[in-house]
């Protein structure tokens, strides 16, 4: 049988390469190899190649991934108790908690379990099986991962175009809901704010305003339904921006600020921008990327009330798939996706990416 491909990063900063590992013959009970179709480069690999993050090493990046089921380790059942078949198209979800720890059982916080691990970011491939990310010609996926059975008119490509963005959306407005007619702000036009912008327009946002760059990415949350943009580069003052938002807010500023720049100096302003008593959610900080000054009397002088939010669960994965089935033409994630790559094109992919040269960027390990 021949090996598997797979991109491994062995060092931060340094080159990726291409290594080979045995096709795994013999699966444990419960666990499904999956052969990978495509793999989303998320903006979170930029930070975990540059150490912006604790992760072993070495690590096959890749955790926004949809395949077919290979093979299977006895009878496994997707997330809604179907039993999986050989060929079925699957996407999964990105971490494992161990439910049993304290957040898992007592919190209810399965997001923050002391033993959580997820594909991509914090499984090293140094021990069989070895393919835990999907940067990878096949995929293993663990007994007990939240698998789920892609339906025939949702297209790969509309998945990995939303990628791990949509459901961390999903999860931030499920932490800071928002009422049919409030403001809303979306810091940052990338990936995430575009799902920002999605799940903010279904929720009755209005008026819906991004601030971000460059062009093309505001362009395409216009098409997503946002009212007005402020591109930072013909408007690099922070009070000119604080002034266009109070002019479309009645004077008061937002509902609710989204920050999804991943930049810690966005949330500086963003307490800015919101109104007296708003609500400021945190979906961007995923990656330490430094501290950064802070003015907490914006906290007291106005009220605020700001949520972190950190990952998804599998009810979010389900919400995201639905969103995307039956809206696709709404909201067309497929095209989001600018460019492809293969294995071997892996550094060129973390660079384009790096400098905002792309919509999404794809691996596709059989290029």
């Amino acid at each position: 049988m021949p090996p598997v491909i797979a991109a491994v990063m062995t060092a931060f900063g340094r080159p990726i390469g291409v290594q080979e590992f045995p096709r795994p013959e013999r699966l444990a009970q419960g666990e499904v190899l999956v052969e990978v179709t495509l793999a989303g480069m998320c903006g979170t690999d930029v930070h975990l190649h540059k150490g912006q993050l604790a992760v072993p090493l070495p690590l096959i990046l890749g955790h926004e991934t949809v395949g077919r089921v290979a093979s299977t380790g006895g009878e496994v059942r997707d997330w809604f108790g179907v039993p999986l078949a050989i060929g079925d198209r699957v996407a999964w979800t990105v971490g494992m908690p161990c439910g049993v720890c304290r957040y898992c059982r007592l919190h209810r916080l399965p997001s923050r379990c002391v033993n959580r691990q997820s594909y991509g970011v914090s499984i090293a491939c140094d021990r069989p099986p070895h393919l835990f990310g999907g940067y990878a010609q096949y995929h293993v996926l663990r007994p007990g991962t939240s698998i789920f059975r892609l339906p025939d008119d949702l297209a790969d490509e509309s998945v990995i175009g939303a990628g791990c963005a949509l459901v961390t959306a999903v999860h931030g407005f499920e932490r800071a809901p928002l009422r049919w007619g409030e403001s809303v702000v979306v810091q940052g036009s990338g990936p995430v704010g575009l799902a920002a912008v999605a799940v903010a327009k279904e929720a009755g946002a209005r008026p819906l305003i991004v601030i971000g760059g460059p062009e093309a990415r505001l362009e395409r949350c216009r098409r997503f339904g946002a009212d007005l943009t402020i591109d930072i580069a013909s408007v690099p003052d922070l009070i000119e921006r604080r002034r266009r938002v109070l002019e479309q807010t009645d004077g008061l500023g937002a509902d609710c600020v989204v920050e999804c720049v991943g930049l810690p100096t966005a949330v500086a302003e963003g307490w800015e921008l919101c109104r007296d008593g708003g609500r400021y959610l945190v979906l961007g900080q995923y990656c330490d990327a430094g501290p950064t000054p802070l003015n907490p009397h914006l906290l007291v002088r106005k009220e605020l009330t700001v949520f972190g939010s950190y990952g998804s669960e599998p009810p979010h994965w389900a919400a995201a798939l639905e969103l995307l089935r039956t809206r696709r033409e709404r909201y067309p994630f497929h095209e989001v996706i600018t460019h492809r790559f293969g294995l071997t094109e892996v550094n060129d992919a973390l660079a384009a990416v790096a400098r905002w040269e792309t919509g999404k960027a794809i691996i596709e390990p059989w290029r």
